[in-house]
């Protein structure tokens, strides 16, 4: 819904896209608008899925306000459980073909020749998140404040753990 905003150049995309431009994060007031904008479309007449949102406890009760208002609810909350150790192993082992986006992984899906794309002979880079010590940073954010709005949405609805 943001990524659409931002692409549609609407005013509130466009506020979101000028954040985005200087390294801030979009702000919850913004996101939540966004989402209630995209609400009223065609395509989410029947339903939406958010994606990573809200992540912490101040969103969750903003994107709460804002349903409510709209009178609808959320009716399921799916909260996938995936041990940190094994994130690590995912994010870390990633390597990316920069021209085409092509995506390998040193265990799961290594390239024939390690550091080259298969189909150009590239080389691969992997991106300046996926380290260790960004994840870290990620996961320690998550603990604090992500898992709080889990604990919370699934005492308030029929929240599935995958």
């Amino acid at each position: 819904m943001l990524r659409a905003a931002v692409a549609a150049k609407t005013p509130l995309g466009i506020k979101a896209k000028e954040a985005m431009d200087k390294g801030e994060l979009v702000s919850d007031d913004l996101v939540v608008g966004i989402i209630d904008e995209a609400m009223k479309k065609p395509s989410c007449k029947k339903g939406f899925i958010l994606d990573g949102f809200p992540r912490t406890v101040g969103q969750a009760q903003k994107l709460d306000d804002m349903l409510g208002k709209q009178g609808v609810k959320i009716d399921k909350v799916l909260d996938f459980a995936i041990d940190d150790a094994v994130l690590e192993e995912r994010i870390t082992g990633r390597w990316i073909h920069p021209a085409s986006g092509r995506t390998y992984h040193t265990k799961f899906a290594p390239p024939k020749v390690p550091g080259l794309d298969d189909v150009t002979g590239e080389p691969l880079v992997q991106r300046k998140d996926d380290t260790a010590a960004v994840l870290k940073s990620r996961l320690d954010a998550f603990h604090k404040q992500t898992q709080p709005v889990c604990f919370l949405l699934s005492k308030c609805l029929n929240c599935e753990r995958f």
